[in-house]
């Protein structure tokens, strides 16, 4: 019966707040995995293997990075996905689908590609970051999150986490700290530097999170079990949807976070303090695969299409 209740509290709530259509349309080659968006520049990572940057004032695409194809089971051709992206300075790093179901990562810089991790690894890489010039961090399907020195090629450490197998993890501002998860519903923080697991919450998803964000301090998430958990060190607590939430976002002050959380694709804009619902945003085709806020009321919404959304809360198309 409450559970009922709540989800019809839910419903009237939903309807009450305002829809928002996307301001602007940016079109791909293929459907978005990773974005990454500075001064005016918005990159995404796609599954045609290309690395597309949009100048986000003359709303154009302004260089497309290519990857060279590789070669299937079947000894095909096929475009070399692309999982994830991030940027320091001039350099790109990115990390891309491989020959033998193994992953490989690339620095892009002064037009040139090279290659710091290959198969030669065995890894199964799902997503990096740039941690300094010279260390990235990186997390394996198989739970392990590793540090690396790419221009001594050493391995710093590799940690288990778990051994339940990775979803996401989420760097924090000062690329100190990750908030990381997996299938298990546990979201732990970890000290980057060491390796070592600062914190691990008490598990308010049951089932395995899809994604997490931190932001100040405070984490969010999406879960399988269609709740959205609120973690930080005063209080926590859960959102209960009826969809499977696939992604979420917190705004730069953490004060705003974003969660996709319909059949629509819609996503709810919500106030993390107060809860209450602030906007719905809609024009989502396919099932989200990043939501990437730019300051307060502007954020970009990419999913498993050749679209990335852009939207500016309280103002409409």
């Amino acid at each position: 019966m409450n559970k009922i209740f709540l989800l019809i509290l839910i419903t009237i709530n939903l309807f009450a707040i305002e829809n928002l259509k996307p301001k602007k349309v940016f079109e791909t080659t293929g459907n978005t995995q990773s974005m990454y968006y500075e001064k005016n520049k918005l990159y995404a990572g796609t599954s045609n293997g290309t690395v597309e940057i949009f100048d986000i004032e003359k709303n154009e695409k302004i260089e497309m990075i290519k990857l060279e194809n590789i070669k299937d089971f079947m000894g095909d051709l096929i475009p070399a996905k692309i999982y994830s992206i991030d940027k320091l300075g001039d350099k790109i790093l990115i990390v891309s689908q491989a020959q033998k179901g193994f992953r490989n990562i690339f620095l892009y810089e002064n037009k040139k590609l090279e290659k710091i991790i290959g198969i030669e690894k065995n890894y199964i890489i799902q997503k990096a970051n740039f941690v300094s010039d010279d260390l990235i961090l990186f997390a394996l399907l198989s739970n392990q999150i590793g540090l690396y020195n790419f221009k001594t090629k050493k391995l710093i450490y590799l940690t288990q986490m778990s051994y339940s197998s990775f979803s996401h993890y989420m760097m924090d501002e000062d690329k100190k700290t990750i908030a990381t998860t997996d299938e298990s519903g546990v979201v732990r923080l970890l000290d980057i530097q060491s390796g070592q697991v600062k914190k691990e919450f008490k598990a308010l998803n049951l089932d395995r999170v899809y994604q997490v964000d931190l932001k100040k301090g405070l984490v969010l998430t999406a879960g399988q079990d269609r709740r959205a958990a609120v973690y930080d060190d005063f209080s926590s607590y859960y959102l209960q949807f009826d969809f499977l939430l696939y992604s979420c976002a917190l705004s730069p002050s953490a004060n705003i976070g974003a969660i996709a959380y319909n059949e629509q694709n819609d996503i709810l804009i919500f106030d993390i303090t107060t809860k209450s619902y602030l906007y719905n945003l809609t024009g989502q085709n396919a099932t989200l695969t990043q939501i990437l806020f730019i300051d307060e009321n502007k954020l970009f919404a990419s999913s498993d299409s050749e679209e990335i959304n852009y939207f500016i809360l309280g103002e409409k198309k």
